[in-house]
């Protein structure tokens, strides 16, 4: 019963947020001068509530719930592809990202969310910008690394890290215990799908994934490489913001259990 309930409330809340989006919409032509504020909310009930929600309900049937080597945004859209496997526990996972020179992400918070928006608008560096939230196993990432361009907070190279479940493997039976995307952020824009205002990513996701194993293997030459070829067929595609991706379909996976680590500080 609770169940039935919190699914009809749901549905209801989504269609009411629809409606008071068309109301606002509708009554925004009418209002002369003052139609551009009623519009600007409109889109941010649009954009914020209502088509998240329609799309939450209904990704929930028709977006499998299980590895499909895609990550999932908050309202359940396909995100950005698995395209990096790794091997090794979490300390030597920071040691070799740091020593490449990746920068760790900030948690995604009112204060962080504030400074990377202030950022894009001065155009001033942010180097531990958050990144948004994507899922996979059911929950976001561990975390997240991350290079500026040039001081530009709305270019960057990132990378997702996921750590995989106890016993978990990968399909074709290869254990890993990290899963990554990584993609470069070449501007800001609006989502396709949900008219938020997010990054736009470079669709070759290729080249970054390449450009994250070259940074890792130049600081720790110790670390071994091989390919899972064909681990799924090459695609082009869109993410969760509605941008154009395309991938060989191969997975590098990274060994870097022969890295001697080093006591590593997170927040430094």
């Amino acid at each position: 019963m609770l169940t039935a309930l919190d699914q009809f409330f749901f549905v209801f809340a989504g269609l009411a947020a629809v409606w008071f989006a068309w109301l606002l919409l509708n009554e925004s032509f009418h209002t002369g001068w003052w139609g551009i504020p009623v519009f600007i909310v409109f889109w941010g009930m649009l954009a914020y509530l209502a088509l998240p929600r329609l799309h939450r309900m209904l990704t929930t049937i028709y977006v499998p719930d299980y590895f499909i080597g895609r990550t999932r945004t908050s309202d359940g859209l396909l995100g950005d592809p698995i395209n990096l496997a790794l091997l090794g526990d979490e300390t030597q996972l920071h040691q070799a990202m740091s020593n490449a020179s990746w920068t760790l992400a900030d948690d995604v918070t009112l204060k962080s969310s504030w400074r990377i928006i202030a950022s894009t608008v001065t155009r001033k560096s942010y180097d531990e910008a958050p990144v948004s939230p994507l899922f996979l196993f059911g929950r976001k990432q561990d975390f997240a690394y991350q290079q500026e361009v040039e001081g530009n907070p709305a270019k960057r190279h990132h990378v997702r890290f996921w750590r995989t479940p106890d016993d978990w493997l990968l399909p074709g039976g290869t254990r890993v215990d990290w899963l990554a995307a990584g993609t470069f952020d070449r501007a800001v824009g609006f989502s396709l799908f949900t008219l938020q205002v997010t990054h736009k990513i470079e669709a070759d996701i290729d080249i970054e994934r390449d450009h994250i194993i070259a940074s890792v293997q130049e600081a720790h030459p110790e670390s071994e490489l091989h390919v899972l070829r064909e681990f799924s067929t090459g695609y082009h595609s869109r993410n969760g913001g509605g941008d154009s991706i395309r991938t060989d379909g191969h997975l590098p996976v990274i060994d870097l259990s022969p890295l001697k680590t080093s006591a590593v500080d997170r927040d430094a």
